[in-house]
């Protein structure tokens, strides 16, 4: 059993082609890509945590959700983001959650669809999974966009997310939300890099 976290399907939205410029000719080929990704990367027996917005409208289009929700391979856990409607909520997924922590390895993620400065265990290690921003924002060092427009259209897991958080930047607001530490962890302890000095108290 493993974990895949994801964002920002967006299936059926034709509109999010031309908003973030992704490269589909029209939502159907933009739709059967990204289930074909999910089916070839994700088993029945993992673990899928879609962080907000996993599809796009209602009403006649409601049939054809229902069906790719069922193309969607293993257990599928959703983080509530700001396009999922009631009905999305009880298509049948294993959990629905505004925001959650999930262990995973040894590492705990805490998923929420919305980009946060700081966040419980913030200082333990803790990494925060978001969505919402699609291409606009890869993260900072101890919060990653998972969204599917910087992942090539693909799921990642827990080594993914860690390898992307050493590239990037330390929050900037991090001294302002975290001052300092008794015990000497803070932003570096989610990628094992040292962001530089610690602010003086």
């Amino acid at each position: 059993m493993a974990h895949f976290y994801t964002a920002d399907l967006h299936l059926n939205h034709s509109a999010i082609i031309r908003f973030c410029n992704r490269p589909f000719a029209d939502a159907k080929v933009m739709d059967q890509t990204i289930l074909q990704n999910f089916e070839s990367q994700v088993g029945w027996d993992d673990d899928l945590w879609i962080v907000g917005d996993f599809g796009f409208g209602g009403g006649m289009h409601r049939a054809y959700l229902e069906r790719c929700f069922q193309r969607l391979p293993g257990r599928k856990h959703l983080i509530v983001g700001n396009h999922d409607k009631p009905w999305v909520r009880t298509l049948g997924w294993a959990s629905v959650h505004d925001i959650v922590s999930v262990t995973d390895g040894d590492r705990r993620f805490l998923l929420c669809h919305y980009p946060m400065i700081t966040r419980d265990h913030a200082r333990r290690g803790a990494v925060q999974v978001f969505g919402h921003v699609h291409n606009n924002w890869l993260g900072s060092r101890n919060a990653v966009n998972v969204g599917v427009d910087v992942w090539n259209f693909r799921p990642v897991q827990a080594a993914d997310i860690l390898r992307r958080a050493r590239t990037l930047p330390v929050n900037r607001h991090w001294s302002d939300v975290e001052p300092g530490s008794a015990t000497g962890t803070a932003e570096e302890d989610a990628s094992g890099t040292d962001p530089g000095p610690r602010p003086r108290r």
